[in-house]
């Protein structure tokens, strides 16, 4: 599971939301459409193989699994060993593997952020004001004099008739944007942007991308801890030093000069000088139909940056369908951790990741057996174990963008990550439901295993865009992205919050997160048998789950069905 730059770790969740209503295509079930939703019965699923591949991956001689180490090499080693062993084909055109280069781009020699006004010059200093990153392959990033124009909640969604961009040229100019969405401070899950829910419009990725969109030179968005999620300090520690990205094909999109966040002091002095109050900028962008301000500002700032190219894997393998091969289910995982990282007290520097993610990527391989052993289905099954979550889910992004099976063919699927040991509990943890019908095979998967279903009480904190079933979720494919549950049968709610506040605190994304041989598996095990259920469902099924009606992903799933031959 991603740094807090990418991802934080998912809250205690609780309380259950009602599906709503959608109209759909030809072809596709929204939530309120009849769906085949086929009975299955508990799958093999092999405890030794859960405990043999967390063991070996989270092993020290894999080196906490780092793209482009050796431990990536040994990685990739065992799960094509594991997957051809559990009866899969090769996923990519005859090969195990999809290559995805990445570049590593680390910023220095930073300049200050130098404001220029009518009422004086200002100057903000690196990480303590301002963070700031390129992703483009140039060594030198230079902003000089480039006009300052506050758009608000910088979103432009045309399914909502709201656009912050509406009538503005941003060409060469630096947009000051404000994190989340404009009703996130809503008590309630409703309002234009699902109220205190927070959509995919108010991730800082997307607001990246929009400015980028609109040719805007440099985007600037100013941190508030609340609608964040996150302190100053996680901002700092996470856009300073390397940064990985997915290296770019020649029609990529475009991209600012620079993209960075600035302090809500800093911005407060900004907005100042140049006769405005954020409080009140904040107030108006809350609205619909909000125009742009221009602020009567120039920034000027530079910096150098250096490049490591390297070539990750994302590793594939499927079973391929017996009535509709060219229709796909996905399970995804990611196996990649951290590395050598800060050692703890007693010297381990390994950061081994046994939870995080050698667990999701072991269920990979005991699913597979599982469903190998079941036979085929009508549907393939696809099982992805993707590289660089931690880098900002580039392995499952690079895989979205160039899929090897068509997205308008996938029909949806299930993501794996960092399965708790914390043993059985009544319900399961499903962050982002109410996005999709796929949330009637999960009420039919818990039914069959006499569980429950709670979610998120933090929507605000968008979990549900922080790991690597958003990737396929932002082009349109519906994904279920599922935790173990927090109501244990021993010892209730009280004792999941312990467990999991005992991991965040101990061992996420530390030394300590390393493979414990008294663990108790039977919580972990019941989960599996979800899963196991749910890519059966989908795969055994006739039916295309969509997005709900209104659903931010939705537009974008119909489009790609319109222009698909086959498949959805």
């Amino acid at each position: 599971m991603t740094t807090i730059r990418h991802c934080a770790f998912a809250a205690v969740l609780a309380g259950a939301l009602a599906l709503a209503g959608c109209d759909s295509l030809p072809g596709l079930g929204g939530a309120g459409d009849a769906l085949d939703i086929p009975e299955i019965a508990a799958g093999d699923i092999s405890e030794t193989t859960m405990k043999d591949v967390v063991r070996q991956l989270s092993s020290d001689e894999f080196e906490g699994r780092m793209p482009g180490t050796v431990g990536e090499e040994k990685t990739i080693a065992l799960l094509t060993e594991r997957f051809k062993a559990a009866g899969l084909q090769p996923g990519n055109n005859g090969s195990w593997v999809q290559e995805v280069p990445l570049i590593e781009i680390t910023g220095k020699d930073y300049g200050p952020l130098a404001i220029t006004g009518k009422n004086g010059k200002l100057a903000f200093d690196f990480a303590k004001d301002w963070v700031g990153v390129t992703y483009r392959e140039e060594a030198q990033t230079t902003l000089k004099d480039s006009e300052l124009v506050f758009v608000g909640y910088g979103i432009n969604a045309p399914e909502k008739g709201w656009n912050d961009y509406a009538g503005l040229d941003v060409k060469g100019k630096t947009v000051v944007i404000l994190v989340n969405d404009p009703d996130w401070q809503t008590a309630a899950l409703e309002g234009p942007f699902n109220g205190k829910a927070m959509t995919y419009y108010g991730r800082w990725t997307y607001k990246f991308e929009e400015a980028a969109r609109q040719g805007a030179a440099g985007a600037l968005i100013v941190h508030q801890t609340e609608p964040a999620a996150y302190g100053w300090n996680v901002v700092e520690s996470s856009w300073t030093g390397p940064q990985a990205y997915a290296q770019r094909g020649k029609d990529a999109p475009p991209l600012t000069q620079m993209n960075g966040w600035v302090t809500e002091d800093a911005a407060r002095k900004l907005l100042k000088a140049a006769g405005q109050d954020l409080d009140a900028l904040t107030k108006a962008a809350q609205a619909k139909g909000f125009k742009a301000v221009p602020l009567g500002m120039t920034l000027s700032t530079s910096f150098a940056s250096s490049f490591r190219r390297f070539t990750s894997h994302n590793v594939i393998g499927i079973l391929p369908g017996s009535e509709a091969p060219d229709e796909y289910v996905l399970h995804t995982a990611h196996w990649d951790h951290l590395g050598r990282c800060t050692p703890a007290p007693d010297g381990d520097d390994i950061c081994n990741g046994a939870i995080d993610n050698a667990t999701g990527t072991a269920a990979l391989v005991a699913l597979a057996e599982a469903q190998a052993k079941a036979g085929p289905a009508r549907r393939t099954m696809v099982f992805l174990a993707v590289t660089a979550e931690e880098s900002g889910l580039l392995g499952a992004d690079y895989y979205a963008a160039n899929p090897v099976f068509p997205l308008a063919q996938t029909v949806g699927g299930v993501n794996m990550d960092a399965l708790q040991m914390a043993g059985p509990a009544k319900d399961v943890t499903a962050v982002g439901f109410g996005k999709s019908a796929l949330d009637r095979f999960l009420d039919a998967a818990l039914k069959a295993d006499g569980r429950s279903v709670t979610s998120d009480p933090k929507p605000e904190n968008g979990y549900y865009y922080r790991s690597d079933h958003f990737a396929f979720a932002k082009r349109g494919v519906p994904m279920l992205y599922i935790d173990g549950g927090q109501d244990l049968v021993d010892g209730g709610r009280a004792a999941g919050e312990a467990v999991a506040q005992d991991y965040t605190d101990n061992r996420y994304h530390g030394p300590k997160d390393a493979f414990d041989e008294n663990w108790d598996w039977s919580g972990v095990m019941a989960d599996l048998q979800l899963y196991y259920r749910l890519g059966r469902m989908m795969a055994m099924s006739t039916s295309w789950p969509n997005w709900n009606d209104g659903d931010e992903f939705r537009a974008i799933r119909d489009d790609s069905c319109k222009a698909s031959e086959k498949g959805c």
